[in-house]
């Protein structure tokens, strides 16, 4: 049934998550006072030994006390890891503790979920920063032996560190504008770096361990098609089922693709209480996928809330959704989905939704890539480069000359991605590009888009078609039913036929189109001038101004609105990070 947007919250939902437990977590290690310059970073100390400091989040301890743990982490095996370690009450960050003290390096192999978090191991004076295999939690690096290393669970925490220039990076705004997002490990500002997903970082020696990444392990490659999805279906059941609440209402973000409706249909058949599904609209005029959202939701029986931000709305939360974000993401439906989190957190403590899919099984934007590998043509980074459909033919023109030069001696853009999608990369080609889906644009884009959106609402975000365990199910399944000739995820589909209607299941995605270049044309165009062509803007050292002037001339163009929303996101993202 359709409700008001207005509600107030029903008994029984699980605390939301503290705004500490996601972005104030933060500590230093080394240099003359630590706990001084925790302090500087904007947290206080939660504990202290020799030479370290932890803080802006809960800390717990081993068994033996000779471990301390301290971030955010939410386990999703932690009944089994509680009964196998003999602590039947045991929190998740003693249980990480006691994780590292068992196996060291690899601890995250054994925990499942998603955390960011640091442990100090007393007995041999290391410290181990761990980030979660899918990358749904953000850990980042600054400083070194001469300043003391200083780590955050937050971007803009470690502006204020020691030997941190506090400036952007050239090769990051240069990637920004090719992606849509900052991939890999560099960031937006220069001297912090990003702890890369399934990573177990050991302090001060700095060696890093991979302990879990996307592998190509094809299990029975004769196997027909429905003997694929069954099994699939099983691990979709549980990734679904551990991830809800233990009582009361939980939310999923539905806009009526499979995706988000697998997830919807699994919560209503599990939930302990009411489903609420959210769907957004952009306004009459615009297309919309409402009658696809509201069918899944009368199907599976939801509480189902439709929402309508017109671009004055947009617009007024704009600077807002940004400033909640770490590097600076130009997907248009961020706005949107800060203000869906704001309406679901009235519902709901925990949200679910249908993100991952596509990375892991194969959606239709991989088609044009799937055509080039069969055909050749240009290297495979370019055209990678050029599926995101952004500005990488354009840096030509739209990069200023001494953005130009401080790029000279820069790796090209797409340089992550060179060894993966090439011959060195899994065997086969749309592996490759699963592959490096779910490294760069699922972990950088994607799962932190999610988890600081969500937190932002005080909101517990989960994504359950990220879950390892998925990844790794999409991995051990034959390329050829993942995407079976024009039909993108057929396995998938396959795997939750039963829980759909057919017109949910079998239509071809569409997306939810955002109107920016209707905007960029009318409700937004003097917003966008003003500040774009402002002679202080804080992209005038990096944007040529005559080509910035001709787009917003000509918003109408090919894909000149998302490339204007490239544009005006950075500029946002930088005002709001002064």
């Amino acid at each position: 049934m359709l409700t008001s947007l207005f509600r107030r919250r029903a008994a029984g939902v699980p605390a939301a998550v503290p705004a500490a437990a996601h972005g104030g977590f933060a500590g230093v290690l080394g240099g003359p006072d630590p706990a001084a310059a925790l302090r500087r970073l904007g947290a206080e100390p939660a504990w202290r030994g020799d030479g370290v400091a932890l803080g802006g989040a809960p800390v717990a301890a081993d068994r033996t006390g000779e471990l301390v743990a301290c971030g955010d982490a939410v386990l999703d095996n932690a009944p089994e890891l509680r009964r196998a370690l003999g602590l039947p009450r045991a929190d998740p960050l003693a249980l990480l503790a006691e994780l590292v003290r068992a196996h060291g390096p690899d601890a995250g192999v054994h925990a499942l979920g998603m955390y960011a978090a640091a442990v100090w191991d007393a007995r041999e004076r290391r410290l181990w920063l761990l980030r979660d295999g899918a990358g749904a939690r953000t850990l980042y690096l600054a400083g070194g032996r001469e300043h003391g290393w200083s780590f955050a669970a937050r971007l803009r925490t470690l502006r204020r560190a020691p030997g941190v220039p506090g400036d952007p990076n050239p090769v990051a705004i240069r990637d920004y504008l090719t992606c849509a997002f900052v991939p890999g490990e560099r960031t937006m500002w220069r001297g912090v770096r990003e702890l890369r997903p399934g990573t177990a970082l050991s302090l001060p020696d700095g060696r890093e361990h991979t302990f879990w990444e996307p592998r190509e392990r094809i299990r029975d490659p004769e196997a027909p098609l429905e003997t694929h999805a069954a099994r699939l279906r099983a691990v979709l059941d549980d990734a679904v089922r551990v991830r809800l609440p233990s009582a009361g209402p939980v939310g999923v973000y539905l806009s009526g693709g499979v995706d988000s409706s697998l997830v919807t249909a699994l919560a209503a058949r599990m939930a302990p209480g009411p489903v609420h599904t959210y769907a957004l609209h952009f306004g009459a005029p615009y297309p919309n996928e409402l009658r696809f959202s509201g069918r899944v939701a009368e199907h599976c029986g939801t509480v189902h809330h439709v929402l309508e931000f017109p671009a004055a709305t947009i617009r007024a939360h704009l600077a807002e959704s940004l400033a909640a974000l770490d590097d600076p993401i130009g997907d248009p439906l961020t706005t949107p989905n800060l203000l869906l989190g704001r309406a679901a957190a009235r519902d709901t403590g925990v949200i679910l939704n249908g993100e991952g899919g596509d990375p892991s099984f194969g959606g239709p934007k991989n088609i044009p890539m799937l055509l080039h590998g069969l055909y050749g043509g240009e290297e495979p980074v370019a055209a990678y480069l050029r599926s995101f459909a952004k500005c990488y033919d354009d840096l030509p023109a739209l990069l200023t000359p001494g953005l130009h030069a401080a790029l000279r001696d820069e790796p090209p853009p797409g340089h992550w991605f060179a060894a993966r999608l090439g011959e060195d990369g899994m065997a086969n080609y749309l592996n490759r590009l699963l592959d490096v889906n779910v490294r760069y644009k699922g972990a950088d884009h994607i799962l932190t888009k999610v988890a600081n959106l969500t937190a932002a609402n005080g909101l517990l975000g989960r994504s359950p078609l990220a879950d390892r365990r998925v990844v790794d199910a999409s991995f051990a399944i034959p390329p050829e039913h993942k995407l079976a000739g024009s039909v993108e995820k057929a396995v998938l589909k396959a795997a939750v036929a039963d829980l759909l209607p057919a017109e949910i299941v079998h239509r071809p995605k569409s997306g939810m189109l955002v109107p920016v270049q209707a905007w960029f044309a009318g409700e937004l165009r003097a917003y966008a001038r003003d500040l774009l062509l402002d002679r202080r803007a804080r992209t005038a050292p990096y944007l040529d101004a005559a080509t910035v002037k001709h787009w917003l001339d000509t918003p109408r163009a090919p894909r000149r609105g998302v490339k204007i929303w490239l544009l005006l996101t950075l500029e946002l993202w930088l005002r709001v990070n002064e």
